[in-house]
C-alpha cells in the first residue's frame, strides 16, 4: 500500500462539477493498493497516519497529530501511485491490485481510520475520475510504503 500524505488547509473532491468531499484543516491521503496488502498493512498505516506528528505546536514545532488537532481527513483513491516508469515513456500499473480487490481494501481502510480517530473522514469514489483541489499547508507531503515498514 503507498500513501502520499498532504498537510491541507482544505481539500476537496469533485465528480462532474459536484463536491462529493471535502474538508478543513486535516489530511489529504491519496492512497494504493497492491495484491500484497492484507488487514495489517491497513492497520499498520492506519495507526501511522494518525500517529504523524507534523502539525505545529504552541511554539511552531511539528509536534502534533492529527488526532492532537481534532483535524479532518479526505481520502482518495489513485492507484497510480504504484506507476512504474523503467521502461519507456508510459506508465505501467501492473503492481497496483486489481480493482475489486482494491476496492474492498479501500472500503476497510476508510472504515478502520473511522473507528480508530472519531474524526471527520470523508472520501472520493473509488475508480471515478475526481478532480482533486487542495490547499496545501506548508508545504507538508509525506510518503509512506507499507512495504518500508522498518
Amino acid at each position: 500500500m503507498r500513501l502520499l500524505i498532504q498537510r491541507v488547509q482544505s481539500a476537496s473532491v469533485s465528480i462532474n462539477k459536484n463536491i462529493v468531499g471535502q474538508i478543513s484543516n486535516g489530511l489529504l491521503l491519496f492512497i494504493a493498493f497492491e495484491e500484497l496488502d492484507d488487514e495489517l498493512d491497513l492497520h499498520w498505516a492506519v495507526k501511522k497516519v494518525l500517529g504523524l506528528r507534523i502539525f505545529s505546536d504552541h511554539q511552531q514545532k511539528m509536534n502534533l497529530s492529527i488526532k492532537d488537532i481534532t483535524g479532518e481527513i479526505l481520502v482518495v483513491s489513485q492507484f497510480t501511485l504504484f506507476a512504474s516508469t523503467k521502461k519507456g515513456n508510459r506508465p505501467s500499473f501492473i503492481r497496483s491490485a486489481k480493482p475489486d480487490d482494491a476496492l474492498k481494501l479501500y472500503k476497510r481502510f476508510n472504515k478502520i481510520i473511522q473507528e480508530q480517530s472519531n474524526l471527520k473522514i470523508q472520501t472520493g469514489e473509488f475508480g471515478a475520475d475526481m478532480k482533486v483541489s487542495l490547499l496545501n499547508d506548508g508545504p507538508v507531503t509525506i510518503a509512506i510504503d507499507t512495504r518500508n515498514k522498518e
